[in-house]
């Protein structure tokens, strides 16, 4: 087991097995002509409820740089994860695999992407339903602005993704492609994050997931909530019944403004919000409810935590 979690190390420190870090250059080109091409429209002042509604295609410096410092911290805790991640997908691979994938086979990469999307679908929808996922998740939605930037606002906690990609291994596909086929996704993902570009061709928007889906996912209006957690494909969400179509340019962030910059309260206040209303709990249902059910959950005929993030985003 050491020496295939070795090798599956080896691997994933070679960059050119990591198509995050090819990809890095053309983030970086891409969002600076995004936010370059946005400077007119940049530091939108908020309306009176405090929200943010930026002009289309809209950048605010502090916005942005919130942004990429909490893209740059996710590149540390996911390092962290993925250590214990190889640790146990390898003892799967090892162990438990009924047999094992070649990497230079086409359809273990076929295997791999469509096990990744689908995957990566059922995490999404579960982070947007359970509260305590929920908080792992929130400040991705965090921003009020839509832009290259927003896809950089990455969770710190990996864990629920982690556990969900354990068939992976299990199907004798080897550890380290589970991370090449996530990273895939996550470059896919990242041009999806953008107002400038409309609906693409009809068959394209059908079987892909685009920016006019994604931009549906981020919004916070009641019909737009908890919609299109697609990653690469968006039949997931046509076959699984949670599609809905862009109709309306959506209002971005969560239901409840944040009203902060600061990192550490960014990725913490989900956390904070469920140890308060579990503090106040008068029950163990009660508590249960506040950390396993969704997002903005009470019990009959009360509400929850006033300064908790109700309900999904």
């Amino acid at each position: 087991m050491w020496e295939t979690l070795l090798e599956s190390w080896k691997s994933l420190l070679e960059p050119l097995h990591d198509p995050v870090t090819l990809a890095i250059p053309a983030f970086v080109i891409f969002l600076a002509i995004e936010w370059f091409a946005a400077r007119a429209l940049e530091d939108h002042p908020d309306d009176a409820d405090g929200r943010a509604r930026p002009a289309e295609g809209g950048y605010r410096s502090v916005d942005a740089r919130t942004s990429v410092l909490l893209g740059l911290v996710s590149i540390a805790t996911s390092t962290f994860w993925k250590v214990l991640a190889l640790i146990g997908y390898s003892a799967i691979w090892v162990y438990l695999a009924p047999w094992h994938l070649s990497p230079t086979a086409w359809y273990t990469w076929v295997i791999l992407l469509l096990g990744i999307d689908v995957l990566y679908y059922a995490y999404h929808r579960i982070a947007h339903r359970v509260r305590v996922i929920w908080a792992t998740h929130q400040a991705h939605h965090s921003s009020e602005y839509f832009n290259f930037s927003t896809a950089l606002r990455q969770k710190w906690n990996n864990s629920g993704e982690i556990i969900m990609w354990l068939p992976l291994p299990f199907l004798g596909i080897p550890p380290w492609m589970v991370f090449v086929g996530f990273s895939v996704s996550l470059v896919y993902q990242f041009f999806v994050h953008t107002e400038r570009v409309g609906k693409l061709w009809r068959p394209i928007e059908f079987i892909f997931n685009t920016p006019s889906h994604h931009r549906v996912h981020h919004g916070s209006d009641a019909e737009y909530l908890d919609r299109n957690y697609a990653g690469i494909l968006i039949i997931w969400d046509r076959m699984f019944g949670t599609f809905a179509a862009e109709t309306h340019r959506p209002t971005y962030g969560l239901t409840t403004p944040v009203g902060t910059y600061n990192i550490w309260k960014l990725q913490t206040r989900e956390y904070a919000a469920i140890a308060r209303d579990w503090k106040a709990s008068k029950s163990w249902r009660q508590r249960a409810g506040y950390v396993f059910g969704p997002p903005g959950w009470a019990p009959k005929a009360e509400v929850t935590s006033a300064e908790s993030t109700a309900p999904s985003h």
